[in-house]
């Protein structure tokens, strides 16, 4: 039997120390008895082993975070503690001391945490009463803090050695179980999230029940690094950022901007075909209909204002307000539904500096944003085609991809029973198409249900994309209305949908997904011809102009540089296509390839290098 670390009964875990508490032996007794293959621990409930399930890791990794802050404490004697919560990258500690710590130091905390996990601490529990607590802690300005933070009149005190935090647990029963961890990253954080009070240290760390799972997940950080979407951005010049302009507001370069316009073009025939319209709304409308829509009310702290002749505008942070006006635009049948709009619709969130990350986190981005106004019967059929649409472009990239269902939040508008109707609708659309889901109770739109599109990509790191949203609260809050086959009034319902999610964040994860090894198709650049020298200029013009005839993007590479730098600097960008171009070839009408996809260098007669082109051009589709 491997080592049990708690038990679960009724949906709640509980740590080992509540288990000793409820059967009336200590800590030690009953650590020893889990580690004895014979003792039946049933009568606890369900058990949880010492593996890399879900529940066992949060334990793991929560009681890594103590022991992180456990090594700090001793290390630095006047450091205090906020708050070190199991996140999904591993753990964090939130904390502060007057020493400066940078990575270098990573190292020097990581050896005395497995220093202080060999000696072997165990983990006990007090509870104590809010005034014994802050009694307790009156000279911790950032543990009064966390109390202020928290409701109820009990607080949770774990204890370590020399070390103890306020936490609700649970947590491993002695710090000799930890032994496959590593600490990976040190940031500021600001205190609560709040960019206006102080600024904290955080350390990341994560953790695993074994060294080979450790092991694989470090190797997937290796990569990582070197996939990482701002370095590949930067060296094949995709976009940028300036401080001038303002944080999180992307500048596209024109590779970048190329590579964004490929798969624009590939989405915009699929959509064509599939009976898309497109629209286009403003990007700042009155304060009024984003209070219609509940925007105002239940997002505003996410929006940008700015008055106009003493009106309220509001930039948009979505694109259904607009949608709604265009099927607002004029009398509606039944006929005529369900209708499908869509708009690369430019959208504004007010993001906190602290969460900005590259492509992926930004105050401005594009969605691949489409509305469907439909009839009620009309719901699941029109899921399906998207859960369709959306197969088709997940297996284009090569995605594996999972769904998640998305429920009522406390912070939503409408009755129940719509609601209930909606998230019903949904649920049948998934189960028609044997698609197996995940359920996040709460995690739904403030207007809606919802399923979200969660991807994996090539090294196993799953990324939130598309998301898929049945609403029938705003038509019923704009009053939208069509005529039904007995000439009588009746709502329609909406459905939100962006596959994509947002062209900027899914660049960034298709740079991660390839390693700027994109598709010959949406490659920003396809072919870089290189003459060997001047006199073949002209000829490789007339070849570079041929590839643009049939859309494809090539350059001419002519610098006075060597032949092979020129060659070396078409390899750093992963052009997929380098065509050399000397006299023979020129004389023959022949072109020397190397194609660095399929990694093999071979010759081919221009019409037929022509041809194979117009091929690799097809092979993404939607």
């Amino acid at each position: 039997m491997s080592d049990i670390i708690g038990f679960k009964q009724n949906g709640t875990i509980f740590d080992l120390q509540s288990v000793a508490a409820k059967n009336g032996m200590s800590i030690e007794d009953l650590y020893q008895r889990t580690r004895d293959s014979h003792y039946d621990l049933s009568s606890f409930g369900e058990k949880i082993l010492f593996d890399n399930s879900k529940d066992a890791l949060a334990i793991i990794r929560h009681s890594c975070a103590h022991l992180m802050a456990q090594a700090i404490k001793e290390l630095y004697p006047d450091a205090k503690f906020f708050v070190g919560p199991v996140v999904e990258e591993g753990f964090y500690y939130d904390f502060k001391t007057n020493v400066k710590i940078g990575e270098e130091d990573l190292p020097k905390i990581e050896q005395k945490m497995k220093e202080l996990a060999k000696k072997g601490c165990l983990i006990k529990k007090t509870t104590l009463s809010r005034k014994e607590a802050e009694s307790r802690f009156a000279n911790d300005e950032l543990k009064i803090a966390v109390m202020s933070r928290i409701q109820g009149d009990e607080f949770g005190v774990y204890v370590q050695g020399d070390f103890e935090d306020l936490c609700r647990g649970p947590h491993l029963p002695t710090t000799k179980l930890l032994h496959s961890f590593k600490l990976t990253k040190l940031a500021g954080a600001y205190l609560g999230g709040d960019e206006n009070a102080e600024m904290l240290i955080r350390i990341y760390g994560i953790a695993f029940a074994d060294k080979p799972t450790l092991s694989a997940y470090l190797h997937q950080l290796e990569e990582a690094k070197k996939r990482d979407h701002r370095k590949i951005g930067q060296e094949m010049g995709l976009f940028c950022f300036d401080e001038q302009i303002g944080a999180g507001l992307p500048i596209w370069l024109p590779a970048g901007a190329r590579l964004r316009r490929r798969i624009e073009e590939l989405l915009t025939r699929a959509l064509i075909i599939r009976e898309y319209e497109p629209v286009r709304a403003p990007e700042i409308l009155k304060s009024e209909v984003w209070k219609i829509s509940g925007h105002y009310d239940n997002y505003k702290e996410n929006m940008y204002f700015t008055n106009i002749d003493e009106v309220e505008y509001g930039i948009k942070p979505m694109n259904c307000v607009g949608h709604i006006k265009v099927y607002q635009s004029t009398k509606r049948s039944y006929r005529d539904l369900p209708l499908r709009f869509y708009e690369y619709g430019i959208v504004h969130r007010h993001e906190k500096s602290g969460v900005l990350h590259g492509l992926l986190r930004v105050r401005e981005f594009t969605q691949d944003d489409a509305h469907i106004f439909c009839l009620p019967s009309q719901i699941e059929s029109e899921v399906n085609n998207i859960l369709n649409f959306t197969h088709k472009i997940m297996q284009a990239f090569g995605f594996s991809y999972e769904m998640e269902l998305s429920t009522r939040p406390d912070k939503s508008i409408g009755d129940e029973a719509i609601w209930d109707q909606a998230t019903t609708a949904l649920k049948r659309a998934l189960e028609s198409n044997q698609i197996t889901y995940n359920i996040d109770e709460g995690g739904g739109a403030f207007y809606g249900p919802k399923i979200d599109i969660k991807i994996t990509d090539a090294i196993g790191r799953k990324w939130q994309c598309g998301t898929i949203q049945v609403d029938m609260n705003l038509p019923n809050r704009f009053g939208l209305e069509y005529t039904d086959e007995n000439n009588l009034a009746k709502q329609p319902v909406m459905l939100h949908r962006a596959i994509l999610g947002s062209f900027e964040r899914f660049v960034a994860i298709l740079c991660e997904h390839f390693g700027g090894e994109f598709p010959f198709a949406i490659a920003p650049t396809q072919v870089v011809i290189v003459p060997i020298s001047h006199e073949q200029v002209e000829y490789a013009q007339s070849i570079q102009f041929a590839l643009r005839e049939i859309g494809a993007y090539a350059e001419i590479s002519d610098k006075h540089e060597t032949l092979n730098k020129r060659i070396r600097n078409a390899e750093k960008q992963r052009v997929p296509m380098i065509v050399v171009i000397g006299a023979k070839e020129v004389e023959s009408k022949t072109l020397a390839i190397r194609d660095r996809r399929a990694k093999k260098q071979y010759t081919l007669d221009e019409g037929a290098f022509l041809k194979e082109i117009k091929s690799k051009m097809k092979e993404v589709s939607f």
